[in-house]
């Protein structure tokens, strides 16, 4: 069966950082793009990084310069390097993959950025 476990969340204050990962089984995780997103109390739920093989990467305004997604094959997981953490990045983050026109996500993992 597809699943995606994240991890790695936790708390920090403002100014530090934070490295998630997406581990990923049941199916061939290089083949399908993966993206990262999060969800704030009371904001809308947003795309905050994706990557579709290799180099192809796009990141939400918010977080360019400061977050890189990457890939690792050889053990399976996309990981998500949080530099420069802002309370405003507080929220839960979960990775998604669209596997044969199902959408599958993570269970989530809290961020907390204190100030």
């Amino acid at each position: 069966e597809v699943q995606l476990v994240e991890s790695g969340g936790g708390l920090v204050q403002a100014g530090g950082s934070l490295r998630l990962s997406c581990a990923a089984s049941g199916f061939t995780f290089d083949d399908y793009a993966i993206g990262w997103f999060r969800q704030a109390p009371g904001k809308e739920r947003e795309l905050v990084a994706d990557i579709l093989g290799i180099s192809t990467i796009k990141y939400a305004d918010s977080v360019k310069g400061r977050f890189t997604i990457s890939r690792d094959k050889a053990k399976n997981t996309v990981s998500l390097q949080m530099n420069s953490l802002k309370p405003e990045d507080t929220a839960v983050y979960q990775c998604t993959v669209l596997y044969l026109g199902v959408r599958y996500w993570g269970q989530g993992t809290q961020v907390t950025v204190s100030s």
